[in-house]
């Protein structure tokens, strides 16, 4: 009978802070009986979260989907006007464009980095194109270099989904200051989450007050209500989430750096198992460990590993699989792209994020390696 784990090991698990760090902030919030409306604690994550990002607006959302949403109606473009974004990417990323009466058009990925290929994009952009949302995926970044030269060559905006990319950076610089602006998800399963929630993350101070109107009614006093604004806010809750977990993150991102050093210690050398890009001018964001499996070297497929683990009672991902050209809305999408097989077609059927997080032990880092390197899946 095979080994399998006493309890099922996830492929992410929600940084949580001690409950007796957070009674007395409950407290407060009680003792105040300010929830919500842009409290205390919502106020105090937004000027932390400014300074960890190193960004001048950082303005809280309910959830990253929300937040991506209000970004794309704060960039007032065109109706029906074509923005760019991966179809390696959640939903999310696509369904936010359509909501905003945007046409998503999918470009390919770059084989190295698996996030948009620059030359595919060039290749997709029309008359009709008015921005490119770029996605940081798996905690490697995008050409955000390559993607700033064809905004401004094409007079084109470019934002960064950033949900797996909080805290990157790029040469000493935070992520969050490349583009017009970065959305982050702080959903239970990223590195840093407040349960859930987003943020909306900019360069630029000039965003902040119309961000705030978007997302709080268009309400700018008790009398006035001068956009068209949804409700976006961020509880008090979370926000007192946040801030304790904001303290917790360099030591989670610790934690994770001494599992990737224990995953590639017995995959890196293995035919036909290929690790995230190196990117040596990056600080990766520590978000997810993904290996690509090739099955015509490695001998067995993405889905064979998957299920082997599974039976093992540790629950890696298929991720992003399916991708969003195979989601019923996008089906009759093509993927622009400089190849005759778009890498992301043939990447979606390789790629598979291990557990990752400091809940991981050595136990299952053991079990994990056996599956991998013994050659079988019985």
């Amino acid at each position: 009978m095979e080994p399998k784990m006493s309890d099922p090991v996830y492929v992410a698990s929600p940084l949580l802070p001690d409950l007796d760090q957070l009674a007395p902030l409950l407290e407060e919030i009680w003792s105040s009986k300010h929830v919500t409306n842009h409290g205390p604690m919502h106020q105090k994550l937004e000027a932390e979260l400014s300074k960890h990002l190193g960004v001048p607006t950082t303005m809280l959302f309910g959830n990253g989907t929300i937040a991506l949403l209000t970004a794309l109606k704060f960039l007032d473009l065109p109706p029906k006007s074509e923005v760019i974004t991966t179809p390696l990417t959640f939903a999310a990323t696509a369904h936010a464009i359509a909501w905003n009466g945007l046409k998503p058009v999918f470009a390919d990925v770059d084989h190295t980095t698996l996030t948009l290929d620059p030359e595919s994009v060039e290749l997709a952009i029309t008359e009709n194109t008015s921005a490119i949302i770029g996605v940081h995926v798996y905690g490697t970044l995008c050409d955000v270099d390559a993607l700033a030269r064809l905004g401004a060559k094409y007079n084109l905006r470019v934002i960064y989904d950033a949900a797996h990319a909080f805290g990157a950076r790029k040469s000493g610089i935070p992520v969050s200051q490349f583009g017009d602006a970065s959305i982050f998800s702080f959903h239970a399963t990223k590195l840093f989450n407040t349960l859930e929630g987003g943020l909306i993350a900019s360069p630029n101070e000039d965003y902040k007050e119309r961000i705030y109107f978007l997302r709080n009614f268009g309400i700018k006093n008790e009398e006035e209500v001068v956009d068209i604004g949804i409700n976006g806010k961020m509880n008090e809750v979370q926000a007192a989430i946040g801030l304790l977990n904001l303290k917790a993150v360099e030591q989670e991102k610790a934690r994770r750096r001494e599992l990737r050093a224990r995953y590639t210690s017995f995959l890196s050398g293995l035919d036909g198992v290929r690790l995230a890009a190196d990117q040596p001018d990056v600080e990766n964001a520590e978000q997810y460990f993904p290996v690509i499996l090739n099955k015509a070297q490695f001998g067995r497929s993405r889905d064979d590993i998957y299920e082997a683990l599974k039976r093992r009672n540790i629950f890696a991902r298929k991720y992003f699989h399916p991708i969003c050209t195979d989601f019923v809305p996008y089906q009759s999408e093509q993927i622009v792209s400089t190849k005759n097989m778009p890498v992301a077609e043939e990447v979606k059927s390789q790629v598979l994020c291990l557990p990752y997080h400091s809940g991981v032990g050595v136990d299952a880092v053991d079990m994990i390696a056996e599956v991998f390197l013994n050659g079988t899946t019985a």
